[in-house]
């Protein structure tokens, strides 16, 4: 039976959190109230130190309280992590006690976004399963391997619920609002947010290969698919050509007809993505970063990196260091 006893969801803010997630996780809870015609949910926003947050595009959000001043959680309540840009600088020890003061109270805990970056460095995702956004996912593997890591738009652990972003956070709410009021009500609200699809978490975040790269070609979204899941033994392409039942001859043209471009660059482009995300986002060594992306040796692949991007991995990660001081 639903409770009558509103819920509570506590944001916390933090430095540069990124605002389509917030927003897009406590609009659902404003517009429930207002379709239910009373008062299921409420909310209050908090952050570290100051009465206001800045998010990742320069706004201001008021804040209700620091977690600097006493506000324990009930045992009913939510707490969602709001995370952004250069989330690991944010998980600071205030903020990870915090959140682990919140979960030892009873309180579910979440992230949207990169706030399960947080959540994981406070400890409270080990052994559970858990979703980030696509672009932190190869480092959040790297740096929590602990953590049963998903591709989905949003995972729903028991008392552990991560979004990974964007519009995410909506599907999330509205399967929080289908659990605890049924379907009609879910579905009012994505009606009122013209949210015309409502996603599960068996759905993957990112489009599809053939959406991504402008082409409806089966087997060409197929080599890509392999390519993909395999960027820390790289297969040559004679034997990617052989397993999609062409020639190498066949998988040359097809590239360069479709993506201007040998699978050989198409694959060192991909493997260089990785290794940029791995570098922006982990404190990993330089040669395990490169290993993990298919490079044999970090010479080839500093040179690789560097005719690519312009500047070498060791120069690119002191910049970004730099940035974020």
């Amino acid at each position: 039976m639903p409770s009558d006893k509103p819920r509570r969801f506590t944001f916390l803010l933090l430095d540069r959190f990124t605002m389509l997630p917030f927003t897009a996780a406590i609009e659902p809870l404003r517009l429930a109230n207002r379709a239910a015609g009373r008062t299921l949910y409420g909310w209050r926003l908090v952050g570290p130190g100051q009465d206001h947050a800045t998010c990742s595009n320069g706004a201001r959000v008021v804040l209700d309280a620091s977690i600097e001043v006493e506000t324990p959680a009930e045992r009913d309540d939510v707490v969602i992590v709001c995370g952004g840009t250069d989330i690991a600088r944010t998980a600071t020890r205030p903020v990870l006690n915090w959140l682990r003061k919140q979960a030892r109270g009873g309180a579910t805990m979440g992230g949207v976004c990169t706030g399960a970056w947080v959540l994981a460095e406070a400890g409270l995702l080990d052994g559970r399963k858990a979703t980030i956004h696509w672009e932190n996912h190869d480092g959040f593997a790297e740096a929590f391997p602990q953590v049963d890591l998903y591709r989905s738009v949003f995972v729903n652990d028991g008392n552990r619920l991560t979004a990974a972003g964007g519009t995410s956070s909506i599907d999330l709410m509205l399967h929080l609002i289908a659990e605890a009021h049924g379907d009609a009500l879910a579905t009012e609200v994505a009606d009122q947010m013209l949210h015309t699809a409502i996603r599960t978490d068996q759905d993957r975040q990112r489009l599809s290969i053939p959406t991504r790269i402008g082409v409806r070609h089966p087997r060409l979204a197929a080599v890509i698919a392999r390519m993909e899941s395999n960027l820390e033994e790289p297969i040559s392409p004679a034997r990617l050509a052989a397993d999609a039942g062409m020639s190498t001859r066949q998988l040359e043209r097809l590239f360069r007809r479709y993506l201007n471009r040998s699978p050989k660059r198409y694959y060192m482009e991909t493997r260089l993505a990785r290794a940029r995300n791995l570098l922006m986002q982990t404190e990993m060594p330089i040669i395990e970063i490169a290993l993990a992306s298919g490079f044999s040796s970090p010479s080839h692949f500093s040179k690789c990196y560097r005719a690519f991007y312009g500047s070498t991995p060791y120069r690119e990660r002191g910049t970004g260091a730099a940035a974020s001081a």
